[in-house]
């Protein structure tokens, strides 16, 4: 079919009078598409009205698809069952151009954002490989609108506490704050309503006077109201986390932080400018930050158990002995926690960002224990002022003797008290020379050397 242009030039150049071999030569048509043109006496071509092979089939369709919600193969499928031969192709072509399971197509709309007018916030879900094991973590996310700088952290989880805590981070990091802060209707955030309704949670109105600005979200279905956050977080997902492993959620969160002073500085083709050079004209915008602006963070009260442990979000952190049955307060930030004790003073601890159940024990807070003496101490000493001679047999005795050792060297002690020494000294001389740790038999030889040497019976021919 002959385009609108050729139509066009066709009934210029017949209305010049030009001949009809002069123009399909010029124009390099037939003269045949020539006579068509000339005889409808239009440029606009004509519509196709060609119907589609599954017009005719269309009630049967439309029930179908309302039956097999809305699964096209099966669809297909029940067609042929009912003897209407349509391919794939056709089936899905129809659907598409009729309207049937699609939605209708609706612009997206512009928005126009001034200097420090705007921030756009919002979270999503990402695997990274910490510690060599993979984690779920939750990235938070903060964009300028009007220039596209970013900034985003992550978390194991978030709640208000991290959303205060991303939010300052941000402000830090773009050194102001915008006028508002565009949010979904998330319930860190929002009390009740949506839109333009929404009502912030007490909490959060708080915090946001801090900074001096107010806490927006849009209508519910209008994603693309926080597309200059909604967007980056595919570019996060496969460029930050993709071939990137952490030690911890600290290194993750340093590396996102260099990443995103690298990514500020890239060509944004759409903005035909880096975020970096917008920022520029925006940092003059924001407004001042606070003189003092405190780390977010978390307030509880505990008591001390029994260990000398104090339990935070299912970590135990130790505190001094003495504590152990006391109130304290706890003071969270993303960082340290610190343990107030209401007369003794304070203790700081690095947070366990992870709820895993770990114990913290700091060495100060343990007294050193006492090492206790061995069960065979006492006996040794008092074996070692009685007869030294024998601490070498006794040494051995406690490794090789079947007898308990205590109770080994407390015979030997009773043994040293009653026999006299000479014969005693001979009879474990000779014990020891031949490995013999039974000190019943040990008895025996001293026993038959003092019969021998040191007792007379009466007719003895040697008296």
């Amino acid at each position: 079919m002959l385009k609108r242009e050729t139509r066009t030039a066709i009934l210029e150049l017949a209305a010049r009078g030009i001949g009809k071999r002069a123009i399909a030569r010029t124009l390099g048509i037939s003269r045949r598409s020539l006579q068509k043109v000339l005889s409808s006496g239009l440029a606009e071509p004509p519509a196709l009205l060609r119907p589609h092979k599954a017009a005719a089939h269309r009630e049967q369709i439309l029930v179908l698809h309302a039956s097999c919600r809305g699964n096209l193969v099966r669809v297909r499928e029940e067609l042929l069952a009912q003897g209407v031969d349509l391919s794939y192709q056709a089936l899905t072509s129809f659907c598409r151009h009729s309207g049937i399971g699609t939605e209708p197509k609706t612009a997206a709309g512009h928005y126009h954002f001034d200097p420090g007018q705007e921030m756009q916030h919002d979270t999503s879900p990402h695997t990274a490989s910490i510690g060599g094991r993979n984690h779920t973590v939750h990235s938070a996310s903060a964009v300028l609108a009007y220039s596209g700088m970013m900034f985003f952290q992550a978390y194991p989880r978030f709640r208000r506490f991290e959303c205060k805590v991303v939010l300052t981070e941000a402000c830090r990091y773009f050194g102001g704050a915008p006028a508002r802060i565009m949010i979904d209707n998330t319930h860190v955030v929002v009390l009740r309503g949506t839109g333009a309704a929404m009502v912030p949670v007490p909490e959060m109105v708080a915090f946001a006077e801090r900074f001096g600005f107010l806490f927006r979200a849009h209508e519910k279905g209008d994603a693309n109201r926080s597309a200059r956050v909604e967007r980056p977080f595919h570019f996060i997902e496969h460029n930050f986390f993709a071939g990137r492993s952490f030690t911890d959620l600290e290194d993750l969160n340093a590396q996102a932080r260099q990443w995103c002073d690298q990514v500020n500085q890239r060509y944004v083709r759409s903005r035909r400018a880096r975020p970096s050079e917008l920022f520029a004209v925006e940092r003059t915008a924001l407004r001042e930050l606070p003189v003092w602006v405190p780390d977010p963070y978390e307030l509880a009260r505990r008591s001390v158990d029994v260990d000398g442990f104090v339990t935070f979000d299912t970590n135990r952190y130790s505190v001094p002995e003495d504590w152990i049955g006391d109130p304290v307060e706890i003071r969270a930030t993303l960082s340290q926690i610190t343990l107030d004790h209401s007369r003794r003073g304070a203790v700081v601890h690095r947070r366990l960002l992870w709820p895993e159940g770990r114990h913290l024990t700091l060495p100060e807070h343990r007294r050193p224990r006492t090492k206790r003496p061995a069960p065979t101490d006492r006996e040794l000493a008092q074996l070692k002022e009685q007869a030294p001679e024998l601490i070498d047999y006794a040494q051995q005795l406690i490794a090789r003797g079947k007898k308990q050792p205590t109770l080994a060297l407390r015979k030997m002690l009773h043994m040293i008290r009653d026999f006299p020494r000479a014969p005693l000294r001979a009879a474990f001389a000779e014990a020891q020379r031949y490995g013999l740790f039974d000190l019943d038999r040990v008895e025996t030889m001293v026993l038959r050397r003092i019969a021998t040497d040191f007792f007379h019976l009466e007719g003895d021919q040697r008296s």
